[in-house]
This record gives C-alpha cells, structure tokens and sequence, in this order.
C-alpha cells in the first residue's frame, strides 16, 4: 500500500510539474512586469524564465531561432520593419500597452528654447527614428516630405526653420548622451530605466492613442501553445493592469 500511495504521489508531482516559457524583455517596463506576473503563472503550471537584453536586436533574431520562445519589447511598426529587413516571420499574440515616445534635454525647459543649429538624437532604427522625426514635425520643430511615412529619415526632413543637426545613435544609448547634446527622442523604456519621468521630464510626447503599441512576439508555430496563451491572458489581467498604472503613473498605458 506504501509504495502504491508513494507512487500517486510520485505521478501527482509529474503531472503538474511547471511548463518553461522562456521570454526575452527589456528591463523597463517590460521585465518588470514580466516578473510581477511570474507567481500567478508559476500557479497555472508555466515556469516563466526572463531573459534581459538592453538592445532591440538579438530578442528577435533569438525567438527566430528557437533559442528563446517568445520577446516582449517592441511595437508592431519595428516587428514588420525587422521581419522585411531580416527575412523572418515573427508574429504578434498580443498587444499590452503604449509607452508615450518623448524628447528630452538638460539644456532647455521647453521646445521653442531650442537654438539655431542645435544638435538632436534620435535612434537610428528605421521605424524608432521615424517616430522620433513625426513627433518633431507635430512639435513644429521640423516638416517632414509629404510622402515620408513611418520609416522616415534625416533625409525626409522638408522644412528645417532652426537647422537642428540630427543624428541617429541606437536607441539604448541616447539617455546616456542627453548632457551633451540639445534634445534626444528617447523610448520611454530607455527613458524610464535612465531614472527620466515621460510625463514630467519630457518637453513633448505622444498622446495616448499613439498606435506604437507593445506587443508580445513570438513564432508562427508557437503563437498558439498553451504556456504562450496562458501568458498572453496574465498580461491582458486585471492584476497586470493595476499594475501597470500603479507603478507606472501614466508613464507606461494599457492597451486592454
């Protein structure tokens, strides 16, 4: 009788024994919330494993290659920009939330401050770099060609009234230059982790019906597996939403 009951035992523990989900994410916000939701996960059986990169890069090239099951970092513009550019077919399960893109300076206090030939960073990906140009044309700083899109460059700019110099350096690193330059476009994760409140520190910023949502990504034949639904269903709680506006403050805005 002992060892039947042992055994029972034995196949109990196997049979609810943790899923691995393992998730690429940046550290602000994504991370962070991804470690808020790891016990209510861990309680429906998926062991969720975070893995931290500060670049935009290797979480994608990583799920493309099934070293890592899914990435939580980016917007569906830079998705379909890095699927075209690398020849990949990563896919979107979920959109989460917005983070409000911004400019920033330690120069000046407001955007009409900003001087003859200043010089302005702004992140050197296609999709990032051409958000960071349409918020500087909806600032009234520049005008962009009339065809320029979500992807536009420098060399879109059509109307330069002050003759900002722009410069475009990846995306993690801008926070780090912000002394010395006039005016950096920075990702609000990047800005977050630099210590950088959007709301108060930002010159200007996107409205929250900015359609540069945050989505989780992962590969066409993994979009449906259990642990990845049962992931897409934590982020898009009640619990992930509360907290996402608690310690966030309006910063980072949910989707769902």
């Amino acid at each position: 009788m002992k060892k039947t009951l042992l055994a029972l035992a034995a196949l109990s523990v196997f049979s609810v024994q943790a899923e691995s989900l393992t998730v690429a994410a940046t550290p602000v916000p994504h991370a962070e919330i991804l470690e808020f939701l790891k016990p209510s996960l861990a309680e429906q059986g998926v062991e969720l494993d975070v893995k931290v990169f500060t670049d935009y890069v290797q979480p994608n090239v990583q799920v493309a290659e099934g070293r890592l099951d899914a990435n939580f970092f980016q917007h569906q513009p830079y998705l379909d920009e890095f699927n075209k550019t690398k020849s990949t077919t990563l896919v979107s399960v979920a959109g989460v939330h917005i983070e409000p893109f911004g400019a920033y300076s330690s120069k000046i206090k407001q955007l009409d401050e900003l001087k003859m030939g200043a010089n302005v960073v702004i992140p050197n990906d296609a999709t990032n770099g051409g958000r960071a140009l349409l918020l500087l044309q909806t600032a009234g700083v520049i005008k962009l060609k009339p065809e320029a899109g979500i992807t536009a460059t420098p060399r879109d700019i059509a109307e330069n009234p002050k003759k900002i110099k722009v410069r475009e350096l990846e995306a993690a690193t801008l926070p780090r230059v912000l002394d010395q330059v006039d005016l950096a476009l920075i990702n609000t994760n990047y800005a977050l982790e630099a210590g950088l409140n959007p709301n108060k520190d930002a010159l200007v910023i996107e409205g929250a019906d900015s359609p540069y949502v945050n989505i989780l990504v992962t590969r066409e034949d993994n979009k449906n597996a259990e642990a990845v639904q049962k992931l897409v269903k934590a982020l898009h709680s009640d619990e992930a939403k509360a907290f996402i506006n608690e310690k966030y403050k309006g910063a980072v805005v949910p989707t769902f």
